[in-house]
Parts: C-alpha cells; structure tokens; sequence
C-alpha cells in the first residue's frame, strides 16, 4: 500500500503573511491540528507548517494577540515530506525519526497534494487487523506513537 492510498487529499493552507488568528480560524472550521503554509493565491508550493500548537506558544511568549502575529513568525521551516508513491512504512519512519504526527505529501513536481497521520496508520491498521499480509500493525502505530511522544534530550543548564 502507498502514501496515497491514505492520505488526506484536502489540505487546507494559509500564507505566510496571514494572521495566526486567521490559522486558528482555520483550524476550528474544519476540524484539523494543523494547516500547509503555501505561497501565492492557492499554489500548492509548500513553505512550512503551522499547528495548533505553534499558535499557542507563539501567543504565549510574544504576549501578543493571535490578530497581530504573523504565521511566518510561528510556522515550522523546516519540513519533513514524503511522496505519494512513498510505502506506508516510509512515511511511518520518517514520522518517528522527526517526532511528527502529520506528514506532508508531494507529488513528482514537489505540489502539496495531501497529507498522511498517525491516525490515518492507525485506522489503516485497526482494519487489516484480521488480515494476514499487514501493511502496517498496531504494534508499529504504537511504536511510532512512543516516538513521537519520547522526550527530547535536554542538556542540563540548557
């Protein structure tokens, strides 16, 4: 089974330039954690992501309205993709090895075309759980969870 046999292939994205009230609003709409940020007027060329999370923190430590912050200030830069062509356990360890639940996923001319979850895998694997050629367990999702949620190495004084 491939990427995208799974993925999510409504991407909702925001610009750069856009509010992070503007994301967060976007986010509550339609019932996601996270949006693309594409450049230009619904190009699909992919610049970074922001989370709810992101939105948060940045709120946070900025002291500032989610109206006056940009998604450029919060956004994560630096992305983890896969291809639509890419093996489920592809995307799955790439997922681990970056500690993310959500992965873009580009096409042959790097377009955003959608994205695949954790809980994509996990719904995959809730229903091959009775069929003998498993593209991915539940044992694999969980591991990948555990990944995900490892805490990250601090030095002390840090």
């Amino acid at each position: 089974m491939r990427v995208q046999d799974l993925m999510t292939r409504q991407v909702h994205s925001c610009r750069s330039s856009d509010s992070l009230e503007q994301a967060a609003q976007l986010m509550w709409n339609f019932d996601c954690g996270c949006v693309a940020v594409c450049d230009g007027d619904g190009a699909s060329r992919l610049l970074g992501m922001i989370t709810d999370r992101d939105i948060c923190m940045s709120a946070l430590f900025e002291g500032r309205a989610l109206k006056d912050l940009h998604v450029s200030e919060a956004m994560s830069r630096s992305l983890q993709t896969c291809r639509v062509s890419d093996a489920l356990g592809k995307a799955e360890r790439i997922m681990q090895a970056a500690r993310i639940r959500r992965l873009p996923v580009l096409d042959e001319q790097d377009a955003l075309v959608g994205v695949i979850s954790l809980a994509d895998l996990a719904r995959e694997a809730a229903r091959e759980r009775t069929r003998r050629g498993k593209e991915i367990t539940e044992t694999e999702v969980g591991d990948t969870l555990a990944s995900i949620c490892a805490s990250p190495q601090h030095s002390a004084g840090a």
